[in-house]
């Protein structure tokens, strides 16, 4: 059986039949207060279950009920999906999300038996991850420390010009915060207050190699100065302490100390009581004086690459990569990368591995007079 309407968007909750929005319920539930879930998880896994559930629900609202649910139906969806143009990836998450779904229904009686047991996950592709060179790292690094230091408001030359910076008279309709290495006037205090919180941005997130949700999730008490420590709440709520080198450890002490009071503002309380004192509790602080979000430190870091010369635009993300590949390159154990990233499982710390290979087979036929 498959819907009439297989390419309809996926029904709300309020849409699907009762059984249906019942299972459901149940099973976002159990997601986030049984297995703690991450918000990102239980969005798509919801998702997920509903697209299914959709193309299950014919457009008079019949439905094949849930103990009728076989792996024909289950592979029929999935044919739809592909041909839709689902990617290999997106494909391997709804089964995760179909089998963990079939799962809970069997568990909790809704299925007889699990249809989703023998379904196999499509093979992904080996596309490996976008990475920067050391040197390309250090050159982006260097060029953030700079912006900090050469927009201090006390400086008196305002003629000084540097070739690096980005053409002032460009125009960025996505930008939403100044970027103190376009202006060739005389920076403003505010603009250094940027120069440091960003430098201090891209210091963390590569000496740390954490997610940009980790990274904007970060509180003031979570540093530990003395031993160059972090605490870091990963997925699912997994803390792990994280520790950072010198160079981050001079961003934040100057963020800390000279930016962050400029952009500390009154955070909002519940009450009126005593909330005038009240201050956002977060390491990163947009230009408002609230926690900075997710969006505003991916164009920071679009922003710091592409301003470099011979370095590509790259997200947060790829920042997170290139930690991970030249700790590898350096000679660290697997393993230890694996709890430096927070990955569950060691399999997903491997891709790095193949990193380091591609270059080294780079290498070698460049360089070896026998390639």
């Amino acid at each position: 059986m498959s819907a009439s309407h297989p390419h309809a968007p996926p029904l709300t909750a309020d849409q699907l039949p009762p059984e249906y929005a019942d299972a459901l319920e149940a099973f976002v539930e159990d997601l986030r207060i049984q297995r703690n879930a991450s918000v990102h998880t239980v969005r798509n896994y919801s998702a997920d279950v509903r697209s299914l559930m959709t193309f299950l629900t014919e457009a008079d609202g019949h439905a094949l009920a849930l103990t009728d649910i076989d792996l024909g139906n289950l592979r029929l969806w999935l044919m739809d999906q592909s041909r839709r143009g689902a990617a290999p990836g997106t494909i391997a998450r709804r089964i995760a999300a179909i089998r963990s779904f079939c799962a809970f229904c069997t568990r909790t009686g809704r299925m007889e038996r699990n249809p989703a047991a023998r379904l196999a996950s499509p093979r992904k592709g080996s596309r490996l991850p976008a990475v920067l060179q050391q040197s390309q790292t250090a050159a982006v690094m260097d060029r953030a420390a700079r912006a900090g230091a050469d927009t201090d408001p006390t400086r008196t030359d305002p003629t000084r010009t540097d070739p690096t910076r980005t053409d002032p008279t460009r125009t960025d309709p996505t930008r939403t915060e100044p970027d103190p290495a376009d202006a060739t006037t005389p920076p403003s205090p505010r603009d250094r207050v940027i120069a440091l919180r960003d430098a201090a941005i891209l210091e963390v997130l590569y000496a740390t190699g954490v997610r940009v949700s980790e990274l904007v999730a970060m509180d003031v008490s979570d540093l530990d100065p003395e031993r160059r420590l972090i605490t870091v709440l990963g997925k699912g709520d997994k803390e792990r302490r994280v520790p950072y080198g010198l160079p981050a450890a001079r961003a934040l002490e100057a963020w800390i100390a000279t930016g962050r009071p400029e952009l500390s503002a009154p955070a909002p309380a519940s009450d009126s009581a005593g909330s005038a004192d009240r201050r956002s509790p977060a390491l990163f602080l947009g230009v408002r004086g609230g926690r900075i979000n997710v969006r505003q430190v991916r164009e920071i870091v679009h922003r710091a690459t592409a301003a470099v010369d011979g370095v590509a635009e790259l997200s947060p993300h790829g920042l997170r990569h290139s930690a991970a590949t030249h700790m590898v390159e350096n000679g660290a154990d697997l393993r230890q990368v694996q709890e430096y990233l927070g990955h569950s499982t060691l399999s997903s710390t491997q891709i790095y591995t193949h990193v380091s290979l591609g270059r080294l087979s780079e290498s070698y036929y460049r360089a070896h007079p026998r390639a």
